[in-house]
């Protein structure tokens, strides 16, 4: 993710973080006119809308081409089981803490970007050790050198200044610094037995959290696109680009202070992903 210019780095093949223009990104309220019962009544008809879709699918979920690479059947809509989860299990082998082994397929891509989506764009990327891990361990290895040498001229010093971190890439005393990346979906848009591009529609959590910060932790959405090559049983990344959007409406829900979301980060661990 990019710092405040257009996002993603496609000549390097690596993404960075994007510090928000607005330090609040739209998350500072202001009053509204529309009635709490509204929006309540509003969501309960959602929601019966939403159950009655389901119920009414039927089970067109087979183990098609289409479905498994979230091609569109006519043409211009996507099938119905392109957005169903494959029921595969998350992988149970890791590296350094990083999900690994993933299946020789497209759901197995799908699982792979997704993953690193969620390492590549989370705060161990700051600090020099874990982020050269995190890089050798997802990188392909005819890019992992040049990969790694763009990211460590990313995450420079004055990046780290601006972010609000120490030189080390640790928060200030009294701080906790929250940068999470959190998939709500992926889809193949190319495959072969070698290689695979992948989109992973991503929301982000960025800022510090802390009594001093001028940077709280905002939400924003992005869409990662992956390039992956099939290497020495896995699937690793060649390439890493980074958009922005879809962005649905933000919510109403009342913004938390320093103290729960230092808590909550704190508290809340990650997830290993599965298409």
């Amino acid at each position: 993710m990019s710092l405040g210019d257009e996002p993603g780095y496609p000549e390097t093949g690596h993404t960075r973080t994007r510090l928000p223009d607005d330090p609040y990104g739209g998350a500072r309220r202001t009053g509204r006119s529309s009635s709490r019962s509204l929006v309540t009544v509003v969501g309960v008809v959602v929601l019966l809308i939403a159950a009655i879709a389901f119920a009414n699918r039927g089970g067109n979920e087979g183990s098609s081409n289409t479905a498994d690479t979230g091609s569109t059947g006519n043409g211009s809509r996507p099938v119905t089981s392109s957005t169903a989860a494959s029921g595969t299990k998350p992988v149970e082998t890791k590296s350094d803490g990083i999900p690994t082994g993933f299946a020789h397929s497209a759901q197995g891509a799908q699982s792979a970007a997704a993953n690193y989506a969620t390492v590549l764009g989370s705060d161990g990327m700051f600090k020099t050790a874990t982020r050269h891990t995190i890089v050798q361990t997802v990188a392909d290895p005819t890019v992992v050198n040049s990969m790694q040498s763009g990211f460590d001229a990313d995450y420079s010093a004055d990046f780290l200044k601006k972010a609000g971190l120490e030189t080390d890439g640790s928060a200030p005393q009294g701080s906790t610094f929250v940068n999470r990346t959190l998939p709500a979906g992926a889809k193949v848009t190319s495959y072969s037995d070698s290689a695979a591009t992948v989109e992973v529609w991503c929301n982000g959590l960025f800022g510090m959290a802390g009594e001093k910060s001028t940077s709280p932790v905002t939400s924003n959405w992005f869409t990662v696109t992956m390039k992956l090559h099939w290497s020495d049983g896995d699937w690793k990344v060649l390439q890493s680009s980074q958009k922005t959007g879809p962005t649905p409406v933000t919510g109403d829900n009342t913004v938390s202070g320093t103290d729960e979301i230092s808590k909550a980060v704190q508290e809340f661990g990650g997830f290993t992903y599965a298409r």
